[in-house]
């Protein structure tokens, strides 16, 4: 499906060997601080809205489980009050920071991608725009908000991110540690990648003919491939850049396990239910980044022709 998806061969089981290479239990700390950061940033946090309703950490677990379980809980929101948009929002030096760190971040992936694009696609690479939100805001694929986590829309091809989600994926989801916030934002990125590369509109219109768990099933597809495109740019990052540390490819591993559907579905008391999974399982999450971790090959990552996710 698409361009330069086609396979080459590559070991399934290296999610507990980029463990064991990156010493499990040990703390990353990606150097990022005083890098250059992208100019594709639209920031929208000074005029954000607010969320009202469901309250401090009873917010961040129905948000998270709301995006990770691919369901939009913002009815939820609404009957606890709702989601008032307008006013403008304080931004703090954690704010700051964040936004700073996905700067650098999106930096990192405009130049690994552009790289990518012209050796194994032989186009040129167009990036993305980024925008940084708080609370509430609107996209060309409808409001974002906490209730939808980030997501890339194809409608205006941009990718949205409220910051405040790092601190439930630390806090609530158990992903720790800087590079596991960079995982976040490079799954993001790899869906405009796929944008670019013709397989997601492709696979979304195929989505929009068929059932509701046939359509399920696409959609783990498109998000392993995501998985295994960050894998790809982590390879390429840490080649690149010489910017990872010890522990952080055990972060973005760890991540990609803490936000599969089948521990989600656990964590908020469910019976995992296979036909409504819609990111894959943690295995198969962290497998994929691992998948694209190893190969550094988009050719790898072809999630769509076959039959072991």
């Amino acid at each position: 499906m698409g361009r330069a998806v086609g396979q080459v061969p590559v070991a399934q089981s290296g999610a507990q060997a980029i463990v064991n290479a990156s010493v499990l239990g040990a703390e990353g700390h990606m150097k990022w601080q005083g890098r250059r950061g992208s100019r594709n940033i639209e920031d929208r946090r000074a005029r954000g809205g607010k969320a009202a309703g469901v309250g401090g950490v009873g917010l961040l677990v129905v948000l998270a489980i709301g995006y990770f379980a691919g369901v939009d809980v913002t009815p939820l929101l609404e009957g606890q009050g709702g989601l008032a948009s307008g006013g403008s929002a304080e931004i703090t030096e954690a704010d700051r920071q964040a936004g700073e760190f996905v700067s650098v971040t999106l930096a990192d992936t405009e130049e690994v991608w552009s790289a990518l694009f012209e050796a194994q696609v032989g186009e040129p690479y167009d990036p993305v725009t980024l925008v940084l939100y708080k609370d509430v805001t609107q996209s060309a694929c409808g409001g974002a908000s906490g209730a939808t986590g980030p997501f890339y829309c194809p409608g205006d091809q941009k990718v949205y991110l409220d910051t405040a989600f790092f601190t439930t994926l630390t806090r609530q989801l158990g992903a720790q540690g800087d590079f596991a916030a960079a995982y976040v934002v490079a799954h993001e990125v790899a869906h405009h990648v796929q944008d670019k590369l013709g397989i997601l509109g492709q696979a979304n219109r195929i989505r929009a003919q068929v059932s509701e768990a046939e359509s399920n099933a696409i959609s783990v597809r498109i998000e392993l491939q995501a998985d295994c495109y960050s894998g790809i740019w982590a390879r390429h990052v840490e080649a690149r850049f010489g910017t990872l540390e010890r522990g952080d490819l055990e972060e973005a591993v760890n991540a990609a396990r803490q936000i599969g559907d089948d521990t989600l579905q656990r964590g908020a008391g469910q019976v995992p239910m296979p036909h409504t999974f819609t990111h894959g399982t943690s295995a198969q999450r962290a497998r994929w980044f691992a998948t694209g971790y190893q190969a550094g090959d988009m050719r790898a990552c072809d999630t769509f022709s076959t039959d072991d996710l």
